[in-house]
């Protein structure tokens, strides 16, 4: 069983990492190359293409020059403990212990714009690049085009090694660049709904972190069959059958 996330915007490179174990990113090559694309665009042309401010654009120009795993200066870290979003919050990898690591290891892979699929202890450097930017990569029209073959044909392979589950945790702009249709696999898609004006509705800060929790309940409890994530209730989510539809299913909080 395999869980698949989203990456996070949001960086934390200055905290130091509380393990010692790490791995290289399976598609550093192919990696090396977006960059080499990403590095030609100026601040100007980040800013657009990522609809983000001039001095965050800046930033992100300085990371582009600078970025190159052969510098022993760069710093690297582990994409788990390395990205700080709202999912990651959740997780709070920080936390694991080492075996909990190791565990994550295995069942917890990240979708990258740029390194494609993340292993969590992959090591890796700050970078900002979303999935559904549109920039072309050699002769590929766009992100999806270059990376959906690759990272397809590595899950599958991940896939067959196990009992052939994957869980979708991942936003639509991530998970899109899976090819669901050549994937031999079962895919389990959690949603997580909160009680507001007496409906369950999605509350995106909410399904984010809960995304997260639902990824640290399954490397805490050493999960391996999908049914035992059914039991999943941290911070008072719950399975509600009623709502769930198939392989969708939904966990809902009533607060």
């Amino acid at each position: 069983m395999i869980l698949v996330i989203s990456p996070a915007k949001s960086l934390d490179f200055e905290t130091p990492a509380t393990t010692v174990l790490f791995s290289l990113p399976q598609f550093l090559e192919e990696a090396e190359i977006v960059n080499q694309k990403l590095r030609s665009l100026s601040a100007k042309k980040l800013a657009k293409l990522m609809d983000i401010s001039p001095k965050l654009a800046e930033l992100n120009f300085e990371r582009n020059q600078l970025w190159s795993h052969q510098n022993p200066e760069n710093p690297l870290k582990p994409a788990v403990l390395a990205f700080t979003g709202d999912v990651y919050q959740g997780m709070q990898a920080d936390r694991f212990s080492e075996k909990q690591l190791e565990i994550a290891q295995k069942k917890i892979r990240i979708l990258s714009g740029l390194y494609g699929l993340l292993r969590p202890l992959d090591l890796i450097q700050a970078y900002r690049l979303e999935m559904g930017a549109t920039i072309a990569i050699q002769r590929k029209k766009d992100l999806y085009a270059y990376w959906t073959a690759k990272v397809t044909e590595q899950l599958q392979k991940e896939l067959n090694a196990g009992d052939k589950v994957l869980v979708n945790l991942a936003s639509n702009e991530y998970f899109k660049v899976v090819n669901t249709k050549k994937l031999d696999a079962r895919i389990i898609t959690p949603v997580f709904k909160d009680l507001k004006n007496g409906e369950y509705k999605i509350i995106s800060f909410f399904a984010k972190k809960a995304r997260g929790l639902m990824c640290r309940f399954v490397v805490e409890n050493n999960i391996s069959k999908p049914e035992e994530m059914k039991a999943f209730d941290l911070e008072g989510y719950y399975f509600n059958s009623g709502l769930s539809n198939g392989d969708e299913w939904v966990f809902t909080r009533d607060h």
